[in-house]
């Protein structure tokens, strides 16, 4: 069982890291492998809506700009399920985020075959380090996400610094629930 966790905030002792690392530790508590990327450290540039808006990633489903995307996206069919998490910016994902869910919507969003989403579970985090307006937004967001690729909505979750304490093992309690699922 392999879970990709990935994470998308420049902040590594914030909010949205801490969200991360009890993700992983829960994974791991039930004998997952997992895996946590902080899409921060990676090189992923935004969508240029190559050839009036689909390039190859309509027609190949993969992307034409060459960056760190290529190898993250196609590891993607490896793994059994995934933890999203952004920070909350003006009600929207990380810029991060949605550069790397943009050109994965673009290139798996219209395959006829299987998508590397689909059927799989995905819990949705948003960690709102301020006020915690826009945490619907940017759920609503990522919902569409996970709807467009076909993604099994296994949770959506919203976090602040209010309610750090007790959504931190909420987190926790959903990944352990998510795996225990999927060894059913």
């Amino acid at each position: 069982m392999k879970v990709l966790i990935l994470t998308s905030s420049p902040n590594i002792e914030g909010l949205t890291a801490s969200c991360g690392l009890a993700a992983k530790a829960a994974a791991e508590k039930v004998g997952a492998e997992a895996t946590l990327i902080n899409l921060n450290k990676l090189q992923i540039g935004n969508c240029h809506a190559c050839g009036n808006g689909w390039g190859t990633c309509g027609s190949k489903h993969t992307c034409q700009i060459k960056d760190d995307f290529q190898d993250l996206h196609a590891s993607l069919a490896d793994y059994d399920a995934f933890v999203l998490i952004t920070p909350v910016y003006w009600g929207e994902m990380s810029e991060s985020a949605k550069a790397f869910l943009d050109r994965v919507r673009r290139s798996e969003a219209k395959k006829k075959e299987k998508t590397f989403f689909e059927g799989k579970p995905v819990i949705a985090v948003a960690a709102a380090g301020g006020s915690g307006n826009g945490l619907t937004t940017c759920l609503t967001s990522m919902e569409r996400f996970l709807q467009h690729v076909r993604a099994v909505k296994f949770d959506l979750i919203g976090v602040t610094q209010k309610s750090r304490g007790y959504k931190l093992n909420t987190i926790h309690e959903a990944v352990c629930a998510m795996i225990s699922r999927l060894k059913e």
